[in-house]
């Protein structure tokens, strides 16, 4: 049966330009000080968020950009008349994002002893369950803050995608791009589409990769051509665990869409049972389009030796493949990264060599995974196990100055109140919407949060909790959302 995961909104993120309730103390003959001195200061703090929270690209984070292309306006701040069919105001946000820096002049250490009683009545919550473990740990010294059963593993449900992320990134670099081909046989008459491994891999990307096959088809004379389909560069069962599952889709090197049947690019949906056979088909039909003459339907096969590359498509950077992974939960590209970070190291690009190639790219990274197993790269296999510990070392390095091709893994992260799997969430009086970002994790009777926040003394912490045996995934969320918020420091009410 089924297990329900998290639906991602289709919200855009905007958190930034969202400062509120900035009053001058001054006034009378000093307020074109005050005017000069805010707009400085509008500057600085702009110009600070955004170097802080990169890597942006013109102020934006690149798995955003698409999603910002292709949204409809959504509303901006007043400015007077409103135009016929133009947008309504958008409103105001309820809170600053804070920003990731961790090399800001900070004040006085936080006071484990004042966090244990912050949190104290928050932990033990029963609407988290009968079993709770939590780390928070200071990003800049790596030193535990607050701890209970840090060492623990627990079943981690999505929150298990920050291990996957931190290790594809780690061992290929946030440039690295999988590749598409099309390869053609010696003799000109057999042309293959060999995946590399690309779940986001589009309909538009096969119609350019098929235009450019017809093309170098008619360079050799146009003759008729049978269309193979090469799947090789995955080993092993296809399925999930769980699978058949409209979670995910057969995890295979070679899909379109995610295997999606239903025009969506996010959250649960139905999925074809042979993503490698539909994207094969479309990619017929496109050559058939172009030009070309495909004889026969497509068959699985190997490209033949001394076959030549004739299209190649390359997907968006690892860096925005991560976001897209951390930001809408995505269990598709999650299982991708994980045997691409296999075939970097490698092991075997199926479940099990997935799991030792990601277990030694943390281990690399002096991260604590005694106790651990990283049965997946989603979290939807209830066999994983993690400890908060592992999540908040994690994170961790990802906030590391020495570490910037591991910063994605941040800006990637839901932010409360705004986007992801956090779009719907803090949205009640707790006063931390905008102020945490935060990886969810659901599975029936599991949840976890983990991520950062920065607290009163200006520093930023990382956090896990994983709690299980919970009744009410909604109650147990609201518990989870509490204890966050409460890092964040006390409410400021006027």
């Amino acid at each position: 049966m089924a297990e329900p995961v998290e639906e991602p909104s289709n919200r855009p993120s905007d958190p930034w330009g969202r400062i509120k309730n900035l009053k001058s103390k001054r006034n009378g003959s000093n307020t074109w000080q005050v005017v000069a001195g805010s707009a400085v200061l509008g500057l600085v703090v702009a110009t600070g968020a955004v170097l802080a929270a990169g890597p942006w690209d013109n102020g934006q984070r690149k798995a955003e950009r698409q999603l910002a292309a292709a949204t409809d306006r959504t509303g901006g701040v007043h400015h007077g008349r409103t135009l016929p069919g133009a947008p309504e105001p958008a409103p105001s946000a309820a809170a600053v994002l804070a920003a990731l820096d961790t090399a800001h002049t900070r004040s006085a250490p936080q006071d484990p002893a004042s966090l244990r009683t912050a949190l104290a009545p928050l932990i033990g919550a029963p609407e988290l369950g009968t079993r709770t473990a939590a780390s928070v740990i200071d990003t800049a010294t790596g030193k535990e803050l607050y701890g209970r059963g840090a060492a623990t593993p627990m079943t981690p449900a999505s929150t298990v995608k920050i291990a996957t992320t931190v290790a594809a990134l780690s061992a290929l670099g946030p440039d690295h791009r999988i590749a598409t081909t099309v390869r053609l046989s010696e003799d000109a008459r057999t042309l293959t589409l060999v995946g590399g491994g690309d779940p986001t891999l589009s309909k538009a990307a096969l119609k350019s990769l098929a235009v450019s096959a017809a093309k170098a088809l008619g360079e050799d004379g146009k003759e008729p051509v049978r269309l193979t389909y090469d799947t090789s560069r995955y080993t092993g069962p296809v399925l999930h665990p769980i699978s058949p599952n409209t979670n995910i889709a057969p995890v295979t090197a070679l899909m379109v869409d995610e295997g999606r049947v239903d025009g969506t690019d996010r959250g649960p949906a139905t999925r074809t049972e042979d993503p490698a056979q539909d994207a094969a088909r479309a990619f017929a039909a496109q050559l058939e389009k172009a030009g070309a003459e495909v004889t026969g339907a497509p068959r699985e096969a190997r490209a033949a030796a001394g076959a030549r590359t004739v299209a190649t498509h390359h997907s968006v950077p690892l860096s925005a493949l991560v976001e897209r992974t951390l930001t809408n939960s995505d269990n598709d590209i999650a299982e991708a990264l994980a045997r691409q970070t296999a075939i970097a190291k490698g092991e075997s690009a199926d479940f099990a060599g997935a799991r030792r190639a990601v277990t030694a790219e943390l281990r690399k990274l002096e991260v604590p995974t005694d106790g651990a197993r990283l049965a997946d790269g989603s979290g939807l296999d209830r066999e994983g196990r993690v400890t908060p510990a592992l999540l908040t070392t994690l994170l961790a390095r990802a906030a590391d100055p020495e570490r910037p091709g591991l910063r994605h893994v941040l800006t990637g992260l839901p932010v409360a109140g705004f986007n992801g799997t956090l779009s719907t969430r803090y949205r009640d009086d707790t006063g931390a919407r905008g102020l945490i970002r935060a990886k969810t994790g659901t599975l029936s009777r599991v949840n976890a949060l983990a991520g950062t926040v920065v607290d009163p003394q200006g520093r930023l912490l990382a956090f896990a909790f994983l709690a299980s045996g919970s009744e009410n995934p909604s109650a147990a969320e609201s518990a989870l959302d509490a204890l966050a918020a409460a890092l964040a420091g006390p409410v400021d009410r006027p």
